[in-house]
């Protein structure tokens, strides 16, 4: 299950990790589209759109269903939300460093006397 898991996050990293493919999703939340209507802004062929789409269904990040000749294709949450979960936890992570070091940084200022402006000292 583990092992699984695994390849279901390595996969939607990698669809994640191409900007176009990311475009495209952030598009499909809008709604539903066609491969050709997510080539569109694009300076790219029919079949490469196609090959990005690919990429984005095997990370089940979208749903493709054929209609006639048109393939349109739906933005799935799950495998997002996955991903999600796990940058969370380096998320926490490195919230705690930091407030450590605004803590210590903190502790450092306060014991520091504050400089008394000098006369004729506009600032």
């Amino acid at each position: 299950m583990v092992e699984q898991e695994t390849h279901r996050l390595d996969a939607v990293f990698h669809a994640l990790g191409d900007a176009t493919r990311r475009q495209m999703l952030r598009a499909l939340a809008g709604g539903e589209r066609s491969v050709s209507q997510l080539a569109e802004p694009f300076d790219m062929s029919l079949a490469a759109a196609s090959k990005h789409v690919k990429v984005l269904e095997k990370a089940g990040l979208i749903r493709r269903e054929v209609r006639w000749r048109t393939h349109t294709c739906r933005l799935e949450p799950g495998p997002l939300a996955g991903a999600h979960d796990w940058l969370g936890f380096y998320e926490r992570f490195w919230t705690d460093r930091l407030d450590v070091l605004d803590a210590l940084l903190r502790e450092e200022n306060a014991g520091k006397p504050t400089a008394e402006p000098k006369e004729g000292d506009t600032t």
